[in-house]
């Protein structure tokens, strides 16, 4: 009697609306499962079209195409004779379904759709597709007829239900499924069901790499079973990262996993279980065993096919393994860097354009380029992903070119480029060229003086006035609008340079831009709108500043890059208001009027926590009791408040960043609010100054009740040491 089994998790970096990359992608990971010996594959959420079409989901070409997809690989001879499970949308009765398509020797055996859909944070899947609601039962669902030519069906199960094999059962989740409080893990366990898979597309962010690790393991810890986890990688054309972590778990222990982050765009990961080691897990969880006995059951699909060969007393069983999980400092280093990776190849550029003032910002986006360009170096020597030299030949122009270094290939892609003013100090300048020395960057630099002079002079020659900085006796709003101009202008150059330094080099194509403002500056609003903050694509977009120097400490003890140690003890400035004796006078957290630390809080309890300015308060007057009075914490929310009401608006021109952090202010992605605010939040702050005298009266009053309870004790003292009072 057959029991082991070898099971495949495909990890995929799809692209939405690639069908024909995609198709290649899910044909090599059949390969590869295939020469591993495995008799089942399953693959990530929406594989064939890409999960992020987004409203191309309304479009029927998508379906159309979906479907072409699957009727190349169902007449694949490289599908025969294996029980393969594939993700993609499906029409049923005129209302679009997240589904599961489960096929073998081409035969459609069921389309399981999604029952729980996501609707949080970065995902809209009820914008697009309707949740299964008939639980545990099936429908008839009438075959396309270029699907119909192939299968000879006409008719196939569409629903809740279980593929039944000749010696196990299967059963199936969809992404959402696993997190919500419900899963269908449970039920499908009670009713026997022993291998249940999950395909997923989950993106990362920092600091949550645990969060599938734990969930597979408790699921299967608790129920018994083995959970098969596929995940999508990559970025699938939008401003996540999908982190891969595919796995395979087994009664709580994890047999095998992917990485969370690889330039390779097909990683299969393979695990021989023993069947019998379910059954007498679960049979010996007494509690389990009676659910189960009342469970209601999944209709069955029934297959004249065995996952497990017939003599397989000596396949070898996976063992347990470790999964750790990366650090924030190296989940900064290789998300984004794989993320600029596939936005460049896939954009047909041949490069970026860096604006590197020497800063911390600027400094952290040229160092992920560096990252990047040092993974490819990795995976070209270890002779990975062919793919990636190819791509890497084709950015480049050179057929031939394979690279020696990471700064080598850094200075083919990379071109960095100090943009100073009268406002400039030579310490920045300095750092910016020391840094591009060490890691390569093609770099330059420039003084944008006279441009922004010529700017100003026809103002002038208009209106007949010249604008102050407010050291020389100008007002607040020409101090302003001299900072802005700068920042504009450099915007400007960034985009001249970056479509023509290609040329200069004698090198095809044009660069992108890559911004450099921070998420913290953002939920802020302290940047120029239409600055060099503005930007093709921003790596670092969703990344707070104190996990930026964190990535800096890191990056200069990986990288051995000295320079670094200078650019973290250096204050954060835009340098963009007159120096005073060569010195600067002007640093970003002065500026804003708080520190990038309590950014990062108010940022927290606004987008995490769903605080209002009121409660928002409520909770700071407490936490930072240690710190500052009462009055002092309202008068930091409303200044936080009026700050990002006036400044909100700037984030509908936010450039696209990678998304990383879950306070990110992302407007219409991840972040849905107006940009047009009422700014002094008159009723909201007439809370908080009630609630400011209510503790100062209460104060008070506990003060002279303490001084009443001194004055009374010094009585009862003087009464009992015989002193007349």
């Amino acid at each position: 009697m057959g029991r082991k089994v070898t099971i495949a998790a495909a990890t995929l970096n799809q692209w939405a609306l690639d069908f024909e990359g995609n198709l290649d992608r899910i044909l090599q990971s059949i390969l590869d499962a295939k020469e591993m010996g495995a008799t089942f594959r399953s693959g990530p959420e929406l594989e064939i079209c890409g999960y992020s079409c987004e409203d191309h989901f309304y479009e029927s070409d998508t379906f159309l195409h979906s479907w072409e997809v699957l009727a190349e690989l169902l007449q694949a001879p490289l599908c025969k004779d294996m029980l393969i499970d594939v993700g993609m949308p499906v029409m049923h009765r005129n209302v679009a379904y997240n589904c599961r398509v489960i096929f073998l020797n081409k035969k459609i055996l069921l389309i399981r759709p999604k029952k729980i859909l996501c609707d949080d944070g970065n995902y809209r899947e009820t914008r697009w597709f309707t949740s299964w609601k008939k639980d545990k039962e099936v429908e008839d669902f009438h075959l396309p007829r270029m699907i119909g030519n192939i299968t000879g069906q006409k008719l196939v199960p569409f629903g809740d239900a279980v593929i039944s094999t000749l010696d196990t059962c299967i059963g199936f989740e969809i992404c959402e499924e696993l997190w919500c409080p419900e899963s269908s893990h449970v039920p499908l366990s009670l009713d026997g069901v022993e291998i249940i898979c999950n395909g997923s597309g989950s993106h990362t962010e920092l600091r949550k790499g645990y969060v599938v690790r734990d969930l597979v393991k408790t699921a299967t810890m608790k129920c018994g079973g083995c959970y098969v986890y596929s995940n999508l990688r990559g970025c699938d054309g939008q401003r996540v990262y999908f982190d891969g972590t595919s796995s395979i778990t087994l009664n709580g222990h994890v047999l095998s996993r992917a990485r969370q982050f690889s330039l390779d765009e097909v990683e299969v990961i393979t695990a021989t279980i023993d069947l019998e080691d379910i059954r007498s897990y679960r049979d010996s969880k007494r509690s389990n065993a009676h659910l189960s006995s009342i469970s209601k059951s999944y209709p069955r699909i029934l297959v004249d096919f065995s996952l497990s060969p017939e003599l397989d007393t000596v396949l070898p069983i996976a063992q347990p393994i470790e999964w750790p999980c990366l650090s924030p400092e190296e989940e900064i280093a290789q998300g984004p860097a794989c993320w600029l990776w596939d936005y460049l190849r896939r954009s047909g550029q041949g490069g970026f354009f860096l604006p590197l003032s020497g800063g911390v910002d600027s400094s952290s986006t040229a160092l992920l380029v560096y990252s990047m360009c040092t993974l490819i170096m990795e995976n070209v020597q270890r002779g990975g992903d062919p793919k990636v030299l190819s791509d890497l030949r084709r950015i480049t122009g050179d057929p031939e070119y394979t690279p020696k270094s990471a700064s080598e290939l850094c200075n083919r892609f990379l071109v960095t480029c100090y943009m100073g003013t009268d406002n400039s100090s030579k310490e920045t300048k300095q750092r910016a060229a020391a840094l591009a020395a060490a890691i390569g960057s093609y770099h330059m630099h420039i003084t944008i003086d006279k441009a922004i002079s010529a700017v100003l002079e026809i103002f002038s020659t208009v209106t007949g006035l010249f604008p102050k900085f407010a050291v020389n006796g100008g007002c607040p709003r020409q101090n302003l609008a001299l900072q802005n101009i700068q920042a504009r202008m450099r915007m400007v150059l960034c985009y001249l340079f970056a479509q023509l330094m290609l040329w200069a080099r004698d090198r095809p194509g044009g660069l992108l831009v890559l911004g450099s403002a921070n998420v913290d500056e953002a939920l802020r609003g302290y940047m120029t709108k239409y600055d060099c903050s503005s930007a093709d694509i921003n790596p670092i977009g969703g990344i707070s500043k104190t996990d930026l120097r964190r990535f800096l400490h890191y990056a200069k003890e990986k990288f051995k890059i000295p320079i670094i140690g200078d650019i973290i003890s250096a204050p954060p400035t835009a340098e963009l208001e007159p120096l005073k004796q060569g010195q600067l006078t002007q640093t970003d957290e002065e500026d804003m009027g708080m520190t990038y630390a309590e950014l990062s809080q108010f940022g927290r309890l606004r987008k995490i926590e769903n605080c209002g300015p009121y409660s928002m308060y409520c909770k700071l007057v407490q936490t930072w009791s240690s710190s500052y009075s009462s009055k002092q914490v309202a008068e930091k929310v409303k200044h936080f408040f009026r700050c990002y009401a006036i400044n909100r608006h700037k984030m509908t021109v936010l450039t696209p960043s990678y998304h990383a952090e879950s306070y990110s202010p992302d407007d219409n992605r991840f972040d849905l609010r107006p940009f047009l605010y009422r700014a002094n939040w008159s009723w909201q702050f007439r809370a908080i100054d009630k609630q400011v005298e209510h503790i100062s009266s209460v104060k008070r009053s506990a003060s002279s009740g303490s001084i009443k309870q001194s004055k009374k004790s010094e009585n009862v003292s003087k009464v009992r040491t015989g002193v007349t009072v």
